[in-house]
């Protein structure tokens, strides 16, 4: 049982890290004709630091896409370079100690 699970997760875990890396800015996906757009910026913004870790073995690995739309790539890019996977909170609720 033990050895099933464990290839079931490694598996995902390998679906996981292509998917990941599929998508990376610079793969010649985006071109001058096709440039990215907000979501890709959403997108690179997210896989930023592993595309920063797959441009350390690849030259054309980059963490930002040089062909884009322009202004909404940016937004989308910086919107999840905040934000990360859910971070953003539009409230934050601050927790009340007493002291003893």
């Amino acid at each position: 049982m033990k050895n099933k699970r464990f290839w079931i997760l490694m598996t995902v875990m390998l679906l996981l890290i292509m998917s990941l890396t599929g998508c990376v800015p610079g793969d010649g996906k985006n071109t001058v004709d096709d440039p990215a757009g907000f979501f890709w910026g959403v997108w690179h913004g997210w896989i930023a630091p592993i595309s920063l870790i797959v441009g350390l073995f690849k030259e054309d690995i980059r963490i930002y896409e040089i062909y884009n739309n322009g202004w909404w790539y940016d937004l989308g890019f910086y919107i999840a370079i905040i934000s990360g996977f859910g971070g953003i909170s539009l409230s934050r609720s601050k927790k009340k100690y007493k002291r003893h």
